[in-house]
């Protein structure tokens, strides 16, 4: 539910068309969003448990993933898995991972997808840490991050404080 409500203020701004469309009654001209289908990019596997309300606010935006995991000894990414749409440099691109950390995750994905042609980038996340959130904007000043809350700091792990722990494994029941 939370992810349907930020998707709501993450796509907000988007250019709207008309098309006409037939009601029972008659023939209108109904707002459609303009251009090509936009894209929502899970970052794996977290991402995907806000992928859902997504999809229930936009059911036909096109679907991506990028899998990444953190290295526990360096904190930084390592890939293992990439699925993208065509044309992205013609669609909005939504990233979606439930925690802005280190911000190292969020980063390597959206320069995953700014590689593929992906101009119009914005990402979703429940959770942030101030750390995280400064150097997403360091490296990406042109992403707007969307996230439902902004918790207190980093630990000497990496981990959100007082943050909810492992999203993944939350999500999906999993240790």
């Amino acid at each position: 539910e939370i992810s349907l409500f930020l998707g709501y203020e993450a796509l907000r701004d988007l250019p709207i068309t008309t098309q006409k469309v037939q009601t029972p009654l008659m023939e209108m001209d109904a707002p459609v969003l303009e251009g090509k289908k936009l894209v929502f990019v899970s970052i794996l596997r977290a991402g995907n448990g806000l992928l859902d309300g997504l999809l229930e606010l936009v059911p036909g935006a096109r679907v991506g993933f990028v899998g990444l995991y953190r290295d526990h000894e360096t904190l930084e990414p390592v890939e293992y898995y990439k699925k993208l749409p065509d044309a992205l440099d013609e669609r909005p691109v939504v990233l979606v991972d439930p925690m802005l950390a280190t911000g190292n995750s969020a980063i390597a994905a959206i320069d995953n997808v700014k590689a593929d042609g992906a101009k119009d980038v914005r990402f979703i996340c429940l959770l942030a840490a101030p750390e995280g959130i400064a150097k997403m904007q360091a490296a990406h000043p042109d992403v707007r991050i969307y996230t439902a809350s902004v918790d207190e700091r980093l630990n000497e792990l990496g981990y959100i404080l007082p943050g909810l722990g492992d999203a993944g494994d939350r999500m999906f029941g999993t240790k």
